[in-house]
């Protein structure tokens, strides 16, 4: 039979290894230091089309994510809450900004 140390030392273990695993952070593309945070995936997906339209839109599609999206820092941590091919929805652990949710595209997410 096990003893209580025994027991408690497991599940002290099994906390350590689920914490670990669901440690992300958010990375900037390269020359940026922030990371946009948007509302949701379709706000992200409409000012997406926007910028890739080019022009006048492109231009409001650019001015739309400074109004729409938040910044955070490169390398804030991050919980996944739910993800796909064209990223994911994230809560932020830790920081300021703690708390906070929102969609972040998958190239800034580690």
């Amino acid at each position: 039979m096990l003893n209580q140390r025994t027991i408690s030392a497991a599940i002290a273990l099994a906390a350590l290894l689920f914490m670990a695993g669901c440690s992300h952070k958010l990375v900037a593309t390269e020359g940026q230091t922030q990371v946009a945070i948007f509302p949701d995936e379709d706000t992200y997906k409409k000012l997406a089309q926007m910028k890739a339209q080019g022009g006048v839109a492109g231009m409001l599609g650019g001015m739309g994510e400074n109004l729409a999206a938040g910044k955070l820092d490169n390398g804030t941590p991050v919980k996944i809450i739910s993800s796909d091919d064209i990223g994911s929805q994230v809560e932020v652990t830790d920081g300021p900004s703690k708390g906070m949710k929102g969609f972040v595209p998958k190239a800034n997410v580690d």
